[in-house]
C-alpha cells in the first residue's frame, strides 16, 4: 500500500507542468440579455435584435476586472420584432403540416445595437452555452438551426463573417446594405428584405421623376449609410444630379457633429434631403433640426427610419410633413397583437424591463419603497411620515398596454416585422424539406439526407438556400436568388391628418423586378409636401436655362451651378438648359429670342418704296431736263453760241448725261443677270462719252488761249518795236515811213497762226476713240467675268443683300481707272483754258462741271464704304445723279440763260476774245503809235482766230 500511493506521488509530480499547459482558461464571462428555451427542444433557431439602442458606458478604469457592459435605450420597435420571432416560433410549433414531428427551440440575444454585442451573442449561440469557447460546441443540446439577426447591416456584417468560418447559415430581416451581396465574404448570408441597390435605384427614380438636381445626403457612420449612399450619388450623378452636402451622423453621440449638420442643412440651398440611416443614429439630428425650426426641406427616408416611431415624435410635422420614403413589404398577421398584449412581466428580465420602461415604474417592491422614502424626504426634510400601503412606482403587473397607443403595440405598420416573421418561416421551411427528405433522392452525396436530430450547419444551408415557401395569411410566396428576394418597396408620404398627427399615406410602389419604366408607380396628386403644399418643392442650384440661352459652368462648383449665358447674334437654343448654342445656317438669322433660326430679311433697294421712287422721280427729272436742254440747243441751232464749239459735241454730251441719269433706275429693284450687267457698262460708257466729249471741247479752247497767249506775246514784241521804231523816226524827222513799215512786218507773221491745228473732226474723233477704248473694254469685261447678282450674307447679320458682284475687281478698277483719267485730262485741259478772255467764258464753266464732278465723287468714297445694304446703292445713285446735275448745271445753263434770257448777248462778236486794256503809260506821239501798233496787232490775231470754223 505504502509503494503504491508512493507511485501515485511520483506520477503526480511528473503529469503536473502538462496539465497546466494544456489547461484552457476563459477569458471573459458576456453579459447578454435575451430569450432562451432548448429543453426537450428538437431543433434551435438563434435570434439577435437591438433591443437596445448602446452598450452603457463604462469609468474606463483597467485597474480591476473588466466586465461586459450593459446595455441601456430601451428599443420598443425593435422589442416588438423579438416578440414577432417568439410568435412565430410558437405558432409554427402548433402548426401540423408544418415540422409536425419538431418542437423548435430558441435563443434570441440583444444586440444593443452594437457591433461588440453581436460578436458576444454569435460566439455564445455557436458554443452553445452561457460561456462562449470559440471553436468548440458545448454540450449535447439540440442542434442549432440558424441564426436570424442581427439587425443593423453593420451587425450583421460582423456576426456573417464569423459565421461564415463554419458554414453557419444566418437569415436577416433589416441588414438591407449591398455589401453583404458578396458571397466570397458572406457564403452564408440570406435575407428577407430587398438589398439597398433596389433602395438606392428607388430613391434616385424618385429624385429624377421630380426633376431634383440639387440634393443634399445624410448617411450614418456605418456600412448601411455608407453603401447606401454611395450607389444612390453613382446614379444620379450619372443622370446630372448634384449632391449640394453630403454629411454623417456619428454613431457615438455628438453635439458638436450633430451642430456642425444643422448649420449645412440651414445654410445650403438644397430644399432635397436623402437620409441612409437607422431611426437610432438619425434621431439626435431630428432633435437639434426642432430646436432650429429648419422647415422648408422634404426628406427622402430609407426603410429603416420612414415608419419609426422612434423619429415620429409629437412636435415634429414642422420639420418632417411631406417627408418621402420607401418602406418595405407590409401586412397583417393574425394573432400577433394578442400575443403583444399578453406579456407576463414578471417572465424573464427583458421583459421586466420593458414593462418599467413602458409604465414608468418599477416591478421590485424594495426598489419603489426606497424611492418614494426618498421622495417623502425631499418633500417634508423628515422620514416622520411612513409610507403606507403600495409605495409610489411601483408596477402592479396588471397594467393595460394597448391603453398606451405604444409603437410596440401598433401592427398598422408590420414592415420589418413582417421580415422577421418571414426570415422565421425560412428556416422552418427548410428545416421541413430537411426533415423529410426521402432518404436515396437527398441532395448530398450518394443521395444521403441529413438527420434531423443531428445535421452540419452546411446541411441545412442547402435547404435554406434553395427553400421556396409561402407566407400563410398573405400569401406571398417567398424565394432567394443569391440570397436576396425581390425588391419591391411602398413609397410612403408623411401627412398630417386632422388630430395633428403624421400618418403614414402610400401614394406609390416600386417593384425592382419590373422593367426599368415599369419600376415606379407613384401618384402625384395623392402626396401632400412640407407646408402642406400640393406642387412638388423645386430644388435646383441654378433654375434652368430657357431656350435662347446656354449653360456657362462656374468655375470649382457642380455642374448643376450654372449662369445662363444668352446666345450671340446667329446662334440659337431650342432646348431647356443646352450647353451649347447651334449657330444658324447662312440663309437662316436667330430671331429676337434666339430660340429659332428663321429667315434671313431679303434686302434691296426695291422701287416701289419711298427711297427708291425718289430716286427714280430725281432720274427721270434729270434726264427730261437734258433732254429740254437738248431741244433749246436744236432749237437755236444756227446761233452763234450753239455753234460754238462743235455742236455734236454738244448733242453727244447731253445725250451722255442722259444715258448717266436713266442708268441710276437700273441699280434699283432686284438685282439681275442683266440688271448687273446693264448698269455697270451703262454707267461707264455715259461717263467714258461724257467725259471725252468735255475733253475734246476743252482740249479746242486749251488750244485757242495758248494761240491767243502766243499771238498776244508777238504783238507785245511788235508793239515794243514799233514804239523803238517811232522814237528813232521822231529823232530822224521821218517817222510815219518807219511805223507803217513795221506793223506791216507784224501782221505778216500772224496771218495763219497754230491753233488751225485742231478741227472739229479731232474733237469727233477723240471723243470716239475714248469711248470706243471703254466699250472694248466693258465688252471684254462682259464675256470674261461678267458681273452677277449675288447673296451677301456678310455685311449685315440678319439681312440677306441682293447685290451685284462685280465679278472681277481689277476689270471693274481698270475701267473706272480710264473714266478717272478721261475725267483729269478734260480738267487740265478745261483749267488751262480758264484765261481764255471772251464774253461767253466756256472754260470756265466746263472748269466749274469737273470740279463739281470730283468734289462729288471724292466725296462718295467714303460714303459708299460706310454704308450697307441697300443704302450703298442709294449712295452710288446720288453720287451719279449728283455728278450728272453738276456737269449739266455748270457746262449747260449758262448756255440756256444766253439762250433765253439773254438773246442779244447771242452775236458773232461777242463771241470773239476782247481786246487787252489799252496802255496810257506813254503820252505823245510815240505812246500813241505803241497803242496804235498794239491794236492793230490785236486786230490782226482776232481776225485769225475768228476765220476759223465754227466762230
Amino acid at each position: 500500500m505504502r509503494g503504491f500511493l508512493l507511485g501515485l506521488f511520483c506520477l503526480f509530480l511528473v503529469y503536473k507542468p502538462l496539465w497546466a499547459v494544456s489547461t484552457c482558461k476563459l477569458k471573459a464571462k458576456f453579459n447578454l440579455n435575451g430569450y432562451k428555451n432548448v429543453e426537450k427542444k428538437r431543433v434551435v433557431i438563434g435570434g439577435m435584435f437591438p433591443v437596445h439602442m448602446r452598450v452603457a458606458s463604462n469609468d474606463g478604469n483597467t485597474s480591476k476586472l473588466p466586465v461586459s457592459s450593459g446595455c441601456d435605450g430601451f428599443n420598443f420597435r425593435t422589442f416588438r420584432w423579438t416578440q414577432t420571432m417568439l410568435f412565430a416560433i410558437n405558432e409554427i410549433n402548433q402548426r401540423d403540416d408544418l415540422l409536425p414531428n419538431t418542437d423548435l427551440g430558441y435563443v434570441i440575444y440583444d444586440s444593443c445595437f452594437t457591433i461588440s454585442k453581436a460578436v458576444e451573442g454569435t460566439l455564445t449561440y455557436l458554443t452553445g452555452q452561457d460561456e462562449a469557447v470559440p471553436n468548440y460546441r458545448c454540450g449535447n443540446g439540440p442542434p442549432l438551426a440558424t441564426l436570424v439577426g442581427a439587425g443593423g447591416s453593420d451587425l450583421s456584417i460582423a456576426t456573417a463573417r464569423i459565421l461564415g468560418l463554419y458554414h453557419f447559415p444566418q437569415v436577416s430581416y433589416s441588414s438591407t446594405c449591398s455589401a453583404l451581396n458578396n458571397k466570397f465574404q458572406f457564403p452564408t448570408f440570406l435575407r428577407t428584405i430587398p438589398n439597398d441597390l433596389h433602395q438606392s435605384t428607388a430613391m434616385a427614380q424618385l429624385v429624377l421623376h421630380f426633376g431634383w438636381t440639387w440634393v443634399g445626403t445624410i448617411a450614418a457612420d456605418d456600412d448601411y449609410g455608407k453603401y447606401g449612399i454611395k450607389d444612390f450619388k453613382e446614379q444620379v450623378e450619372e443622370a446630372g444630379v448634384c449632391i449640394s452636402f453630403s454629411e454623417t451622423l456619428p454613431k457615438v453621440n455628438s453635439p458638436e457633429a450633430i451642430q456642425s449638420i444643422v448649420q449645412t442643412v440651414v445654410e445650403s440651398t438644397a430644399k432635397i434631403i436623402v437620409v441612409f440611416s437607422s431611426d437610432v443614429d438619425l434621431s439626435p439630428l431630428i432633435g437639434e433640426l426642432l430646436r432650429h425650426n429648419v422647415t422648408n426641406r422634404t426628406w427622402i427616408a430609407s426603410e429603416a427610419w420612414v415608419t419609426s416611431a422612434l423619429i415620429n415624435q409629437p412636435g415634429v410635422n414642422s420639420v418632417m410633413s411631406g417627408t418621402l420614403g420607401f418602406g418595405v413589404k407590409k401586412a397583417d398577421i393574425p394573432g400577433l397583437q394578442r400575443h403583444l398584449l399578453d406579456l407576463d412581466p414578471y417572465a424573464d428580465a427583458l421583459t421586466e424591463e420593458f414593462w418599467e420602461t413602458l409604465f414608468n415604474c418599477t416591478l421590485d417592491y424594495s426598489k419603489a419603497l426606497k424611492k418614494a422614502k426618498a421622495r417623502a424626504k425631499e418633500v417634508n426634510g423628515t422620514l416622520a411620515r411612513t409610507v403606507k400601503g403600495l409605495p409610489d412606482g411601483l408596477c402592479t403587473g396588471s397594467e393595460n398596454v394597448a391603453q398606451l397607443n405604444n409603437t410596440y403595440s401598433d401592427v398598422s405598420q408590420l414592415r420589418i416585422t413582417y421580415s422577421v416573421y418571414k426570415a422565421v418561416y425560412a428556416v422552418a421551411n427548410a428545416l421541413h424539406n430537411l426533415e423529410h427528405c426521402e432518404e436515396g433522392k437527398g441532395p448530398f452525396v450518394g443521395g444521403t439526407c441529413a438527420n434531423i436530430t443531428n445535421f452540419e450547419p452546411w446541411q441545412l444551408m442547402y435547404y435554406v438556400k434553395n427553400v421556396r415557401y409561402t407566407m400563410p395569411n398573405t400569401g406571398e410566396v417567398i424565394y432567394f436568388e443569391d440570397g436576396d428576394i425581390e425588391g419591391f418597396y411602398d413609397i410612403i408620404n408623411w401627412q398630417v391628418n386632422g388630430n395633428g398627427e403624421i400618418s403614414y399615406v402610400t401614394v406609390g410602389h416600386y417593384n425592382g423586378s419590373a422593367s426599368p419604366e415599369e419600376r415606379m408607380h407613384i401618384s402625384n396628386d395623392s402626396i401632400v409636401w412640407n407646408n402642406e403644399e400640393l406642387e412638388p418643392p423645386r430644388s435646383v442650384c441654378s433654375e434652368d436655362c430657357q431656350p435662347g440661352t446656354r449653360k456657362g459652368i462656374r468655375q470649382g462648383e457642380p455642374v448643376c451651378c450654372f449662369d445662363c449665358i444668352p446666345c450671340a447674334d446667329g446662334e440659337i437654343s431650342n432646348t431647356t438648359n443646352a450647353r451649347e448654342c447651334i449657330l444658324c445656317t447662312g440663309d437662316d438669322w436667330s430671331n429676337d429670342a434666339h430660340d429659332a433660326c428663321v429667315p434671313k430679311i431679303i434686302e434691296f433697294l426695291a422701287f416701289g418704296e419711298p427711297l427708291g421712287i425718289t430716286l427714280i422721280v430725281i432720274s427721270a427729272f434729270g434726264a427730261l431736263i437734258t433732254i429740254a436742254v437738248g431741244v433749246v440747243f436744236l432749237m437755236y441751232l444756227g446761233t452763234p453760241l450753239v455753234k460754238a464749239n462743235d455742236p455734236l459735241l454738244s448733242f453727244l454730251l447731253l445725250l451722255s448725261l442722259v444715258v448717266t441719269f436713266l442708268c441710276s433706275i437700273v441699280f434699283l429693284g432686284e438685282p439681275q443677270n442683266w440688271s448687273c450687267m446693264t448698269s455697270q457698262v451703262a454707267l461707264a460708257l455715259g461717263f467714258a462719252l461724257c467725259l471725252s466729249c468735255i475733253m475734246g471741247k476743252a482740249a479746242l479752247l486749251m488750244l485757242r488761249a495758248r494761240a491767243l497767249k502766243k499771238a498776244r506775246a508777238k504783238a507785245k514784241a511788235a508793239a515794243k518795236a514799233a514804239k523803238a521804231a517811232a522814237e528813232a523816226a521822231a529823232s530822224s524827222g521821218s517817222p510815219d515811213v518807219i511805223v507803217n513799215s513795221s506793223i506791216n512786218n507784224d501782221a505778216g507773221a500772224l496771218d495763219k497762226p497754230e491753233v488751225d491745228a485742231l478741227t472739229f473732226g479731232h474733237q469727233r474723233a477723240m471723243a470716239a476713240v475714248a469711248t470706243l477704248i471703254q466699250a472694248v473694254a466693258c465688252t471684254l469685261w462682259l464675256i470674261i467675268l461678267p458681273p452677277h447678282p449675288v447673296k451677301n450674307t456678310a455685311a449685315q447679320n440678319i439681312k440677306i443683300i441682293l447685290e451685284c458682284d462685280e465679278g472681277s475687281v481689277i476689270f471693274i478698277c481698270c475701267i473706272f481707272a480710264y473714266d478717272i483719267l478721261l475725267a483729269l485730262l478734260a480738267f487740265i485741259f478745261a483749267f488751262t483754258a480758264r484765261k481764255l478772255e471772251d464774253h461767253f467764258s466756256e472754260a470756265k464753266c466746263m472748269t466749274f462741271g469737273m470740279l463739281v464732278f470730283f468734289i462729288v465723287w471724292i466725296s462718295f468714297v467714303p460714303a459708299y464704304l460706310s454704308t450697307r445694304g441697300k443704302f450703298m446703292v442709294a449712295v452710288q445713285i446720288f453720287a451719279i445723279l449728283a455728278s450728272s446735275f453738276g456737269l449739266l448745271s455748270c457746262i449747260f445753263l449758262p448756255k440756256c440763260y444766253v439762250l433765253l434770257v439773254k438773246p442779244e448777248r447771242n452775236k458773232e462778236e461777242l463771241m470773239k476774245p476782247r481786246p487787252k486794256p489799252k496802255d496810257s503809260s506813254f503820252t505823245g506821239t510815240s505812246a500813241s503809235l505803241a497803242t496804235a501798233g498794239t491794236e492793230i496787232n490785236a486786230s490782226f490775231a482776232s481776225t485769225a482766230i475768228d476765220d476759223q470754223p465754227g466762230n
